[in-house]
C-alpha cells in the first residue's frame, strides 16, 4: 500500500514585461500540458525562501534576489494518475543578471539531472487546457497585483 503524504514545496514567480517564466510539463496519462513556475520541495531544515534560493541556483545555476513571499496555496491534484497534494509558498524574487529577461528562455536542470527548457510566457498564453499551477495561483497573482 502506497502512503500518501502532503508535499511542502516553494514556487518563484519570475516576471517581466507582461511574461512569467514556467516549465511546461505534460501528464503522461492525460498527455495534458500545464505549466509551474520554478521551484521544487523544502527540505527537512531549511526554509521556504532558502529552498527558493537553493532550487533557482540548482535549476538554473543563477543568483536571485528581493525574495519575498507572496501567500501560500494548497494544491490536491492528480498527476500520471496519482492523487498528490502539496502546500505551497509563493515567492516573487528578481535575477541579479537583468539580461535573464532579454532571452527567450532558459537551459535548466531538475535535481535528478533531467533537463528542461524554461520559457518567458504572456499571462495571456495560460488556458484551461493548458492551465499555469497549482490551483489558485492566477487568482493569488492577481490579489497581490502581479498580474493584470
Amino acid at each position: 500500500m502506497t502512503t500518501h503524504r502532503i508535499r511542502a514545496l516553494a514556487l518563484c514567480i519570475f516576471h517581466h514585461d507582461g511574461k512569467i517564466l514556467v516549465n511546461e510539463a505534460r501528464d503522461p496519462i492525460t498527455e495534458k500540458p500545464f505549466f509551474r513556475p520554478i521551484g521544487g520541495g523544502i527540505e527537512f531544515g531549511e526554509t521556504s525562501a532558502q529552498a527558493i534560493v537553493r532550487e533557482v541556483h540548482e535549476e538554473l545555476g543563477l543568483p536571485i534576489t528581493d525574495v519575498r513571499l507572496l501567500g501560500t496555496l494548497e494544491s490536491i491534484f492528480t498527476y500520471n494518475g496519482t492523487p498528490g497534494h502539496e502546500i505551497v509558498q509563493v515567492y516573487d524574487a528578481k535575477f541579479v543578471d537583468a539580461s535573464v529577461y532579454e532571452v527567450s528562455h532558459l537551459n535548466a536542470q531538475e535535481s535528478d539531472g533531467a533537463a528542461f527548457v524554461a520559457k518567458w510566457l504572456p499571462w495571456t498564453g495560460f488556458t484551461d487546457e493548458a492551465p499555469l499551477v497549482p490551483d489558485g495561483l492566477h487568482e493569488l497573482l492577481k490579489k497581490v497585483s502581479i498580474l493584470d
